[in-house]
């Protein structure tokens, strides 16, 4: 019993001291967050995880020493994983089966995201409309008629006499070769 009664007084410290150092600690870690983070709820998620790898952490055999870096530490190294990870989307894929879906939508900065957004649009669809003229004529009627006419890919069949698979393949053709002119550009933006 003496065994038991140990190991339970172990765990009360050892929750004691845990308690103690959050305390103490998650004020100046919030702040160095959210003055590395604009996002107040991303902000928060990443507290949260570092708060509870510390507690993970602090119940090693072996507990954290010089906590105070350790945490500063793990918030840097979290808020580093949580940019590479925007960074890593890339921009969407083409439309899905049905074929009437829109990308050029999801690619531009919205109008009303304020004055870099704006930019970041005018640049953007000048970049768009030289990578346009590079395609084939085919490749960029289609992608002019569905993303920027928003026309149907049926309606697009009927008038021309071309099956809409023929269709959906230039349009592919078309997205792929926007989307890897594009990329380089989206990067920098940081979209």
């Amino acid at each position: 019993m003496d065994t038991t009664l140990t190991a339970k007084a172990f765990m009360a410290e050892q929750d004691k001291r845990i308690t103690e150092t959050i305390s103490r600690e998650r004020g100046r870690l919030r702040n160095f967050i959210r003055r590395r983070v604009s996002d107040s709820g991303e902000a928060e998620d990443i507290l949260q995880d570092v708060l509870f790898e510390f507690v993970q952490a602090y119940r090693l055999p072996e507990p954290v020493e010089q906590v105070g870096a350790w945490l500063f530490r793990v918030a840097r190294n979290r808020i580093i994983d949580r940019f590479r990870k925007k960074r890593e989307v890339q921009l969407p894929e083409t439309a899905g089966e049905g074929g009437d879906e829109y990308w050029l939508g999801d690619v531009l900065p919205s109008q009303d995201a304020g004055p870099e957004a704006a930019y970041a649009r005018g640049v953007l669809l000048d970049v768009l409309n030289a990578a346009l003229d590079e395609l084939p004529k085919a490749q960029r009627d289609v992608f002019i008629a569905h993303e920027l006419e928003g026309r149907g890919f049926k309606e697009l069949a009927t008038e021309s006499g071309t099956a809409v698979n023929t269709l959906l393949a230039r349009k592919r053709y078309a997205v792929l070769h926007l989307r890897a002119r594009l990329q380089t550009l989206y990067d920098e933006f940081d979209l």
